[in-house]
């Protein structure tokens, strides 16, 4: 049965409301005005050994016109669904672009888009986690977290599912209306130990990424949560006896469930067009990747090809349009190596003289002005690359490196270092035990550049995160990075406990 969006979002008065926004827009002389009506469900289920810590429920409703009027943004908001407050809406946001024209350097201008005049995409989940009750929902995490709890040398369980369900109708003057749902979800179990004689403590938690996928991803057979949660204890145990790592040079294997996060930071926020022209700033910086290197940065090795994508199945950043009614589409960031291509949204295409956005337009809800956004960024496996187990039989001597944790990286997405949940010595082509307290540090393009063998589809992981950070006042973002394993050559590992002066 196909899957439609609610019949209560699309009983809302979405047509009174564009009739109302669009025509006062038109009326006061706007060049482009768009309206968006958002419904967000959410639910956050936490527990702490498994037991209740906390259930929290929300929705925010509400609509949001914006529109550009002499070359200058305006934007309003509110929570009132009536033509009366659409037009008001309407009305402040001209207000807002009249005051705002007096300092504006860069004339707003939108690149072209086909119009939609009536469509509508619901994307790929079978399960609506908010047609589950509460009672299951908490019941399968709460025997989860027992699982882990009954193993020998497991002192706490800290459990967590997030769950998001978004609807979106957008209209503008060129006659695009679409509507839209999208359901996501993130479950997690983190394992902690402690050494009573010590004090010292170890955690591990599960490699399962956020998803866009339903509630059938508990319940269902596209992840084995069971046999994950039985493996833990035993990698637990072995990680608190686990040697700390010699600092020095090594061959790195790095699993899927770990190098998202690198594609994250090193790549899908240094190909972010605002930031490579210097107009996002403010949070988390620019990029080295700047708009004179287009086509010439040798950003990584050969083998490197890394997409934009925003139709990915089950990708968090995945939509059928986005915030400025443009259609998903899939495009070269990095191609054979080189700098090939950024994300933009409307604006930024036209100042580029690009013909046509690639749709990274997005707010995080309808309090918020759409912003440039990142899209599904993901590295793209060798099509007749080997196996995880194959590329760890080539290396004689290397880590392999299992999981994300923390990051720190610089301010133009150049310098940076990554731990993760587990490492492995490799002697010989084979695993020789984890190990404790390592990071990889790299410059970007050195990293990228040292990677000499990329895994095959079968090794293929879509990773990602809920709450990518940007803007001011700041909004999150989910979005998803798929990456095979990878070898990178020669990459300097860092001793922590050495580095933090212990």
């Amino acid at each position: 049965m196909p899957r439609t969006v609610d019949e209560s979002f699309l009983a809302l008065p979405l047509s009174a409301l564009t009739d109302a926004a669009l025509t006062r827009a038109r009326d006061l002389g706007c060049e482009h005005a768009d309206l968006r009506v958002e419904r967000i469900r959410t639910q956050t289920i936490r527990l702490r050994d498994a037991r209740p810590e906390a259930f929290l429920d929300g929705e925010d409703l509400g609509l949001a016109v914006r529109v550009v009027l002499d070359g200058t943004w305006g934007f309003a908001a509110g929570v009132v669904l009536t033509a009366a407050e659409a037009v008001r809406l309407a009305e402040q946001a001209v207000a807002v672009a009249t005051v705002s024209a007096a300092i504006n350097s860069d004339r707003v201008e939108l690149a072209p888009e086909p119009v939609y005049p009536d469509a509508t995409w619901v994307s790929d989940y079978e399960i609506d986690p908010f047609t589950v009750p509460d009672a299951e929902k908490s019941g399968l995490l709460t025997e989860f977290s027992e699982q882990l709890m009954a193993a020998d040398g497991v002192e706490h369980v800290q459990t967590s599912c997030m769950l998001v369900k978004e609807q979106k109708y957008y209209a503008d003057t060129a006659g695009t209306r679409t509507r839209q749902q999208r359901v996501r979800l993130h479950p997690d179990f983190t394992a902690l130990t402690v050494d009573r004689a010590t004090g010292s403590f170890e955690s591990m938690r599960t490699l399962a990424p956020p998803a866009g996928r339903g509630w059938e991803y508990l319940t269902g057979d596209s992840y084995d949560w069971r046999t994950e949660l039985a493996e833990i204890p035993e990698l637990l145990r072995e990680k608190t006896k686990a040697p700390s790592v010699e600092a020095g040079r090594y061959d790195l294997v790095v699993d899927p469930s770990n190098l998202w996060l690198t594609i994250h930071e090193s790549i899908g926020h240094a190909t972010e067009l605002d930031r490579a022209l210097g107009y996002e700033a403010a949070y988390a910086g620019t990029s080295f990747a700047t708009v004179d290197k287009l086509g010439t940065l040798q950003y990584g090795s050969p083998l490197m090809n890394v997409t934009g994508d925003r139709t990915a199945v089950h990708g968090l950043s995945t939509v059928g349009w986005d915030d400025e009614g443009v259609a998903g589409q899939q495009w070269d960031i990095v191609k054979d190596g080189v700098l090939a291509g950024y994300q933009v949204d409307r604006n930024m295409a036209r100042l580029r003289g690009l013909p046509r956005s690639n749709g990274c337009a997005f707010a995080d809800s309808s309090r918020h002005v759409p912003v440039q956004r990142m899209a599904n960024v993901s590295l793209q496996p060798a099509p007749d690359g080997p196996t995880t187990e194959e590329l760890i039989g080539g290396v004689q001597r290397g880590v392999y490196v299992v999981g994300d944790k923390s990051w720190s990286i610089d301010m133009q997405r150049y310098n940076f270092q990554f731990t993760g949940q587990r490492f492995y010595k490799i002697e010989g082509g084979r695993l020789a035990g984890q190990l404790r307290d390592v990071a990889y540090q790299a410059t970007t393009t050195d990293f990228w550049g040292a990677m000499s063998v990329v895994g095959g589809p079968s090794t293929y992981v879509l990773g990602g995160a809920f709450n990518c950070g940007k803007a001011q006042p700041g909004q999150t973002a989910p979005v998803s990075h798929g990456c095979p394993t990878a070898l990178f050559e020669n990459v300097n590992i860092l001793n922590t406990v050495h580095e933090a002066g212990r």
